[in-house]
């Protein structure tokens, strides 16, 4: 699907909902404690942008299908110009093999790389404590 001519609509924030999203999937990998530092940092954090492809090699995820309902969602909201929330990520550690961590918006992130792998995302990046 990659198009030239493909511009993405981003909201300048992140959706209030993302936040507790993000929670829930690190309720997998920390203890609340950690949980609430994180998101108090993705908060305060600055928005930056990244690329498509670098966010997937950096979590070392694979890309989604884009026949993944959700990915298609995202994909059909590119498409009708309908802005997309910026992503939330927790810094990995190269030097000890720990991935980064994609804590909200994996589904957008494999969207924008079928539309374009080097469109930039913006982002939101929390380092663990």
């Amino acid at each position: 699907m990659a198009d030239p001519e493909i511009t993405v609509q981003w909201k300048k924030e992140p959706d209030e909902h993302d936040y507790p999203a993000a929670a829930d999937y690190l309720e997998m990998l920390a203890e609340p404690d950690v949980i609430e530092q994180v998101l108090r940092a993705l908060r305060a954090a600055p928005v930056t942008h990244k690329k498509a492809k670098d966010l997937l090699r950096a979590s070392q995820l694979e890309i989604l299908p884009s026949y993944n309902p959700y990915v298609r969602r995202d994909l059909a909201k590119i498409t009708s110009g309908k802005a997309l929330s910026p992503i939330l990520v927790v810094r990995g550690d190269f030097r000890k093999g720990v991935p980064m961590q994609i804590v909200d918006g994996y589904h957008r992130v494999c969207a924008i790389y079928y539309a374009d792998e080097n469109i930039a995302i913006p982002v939101k990046i929390a380092s663990l404590p």
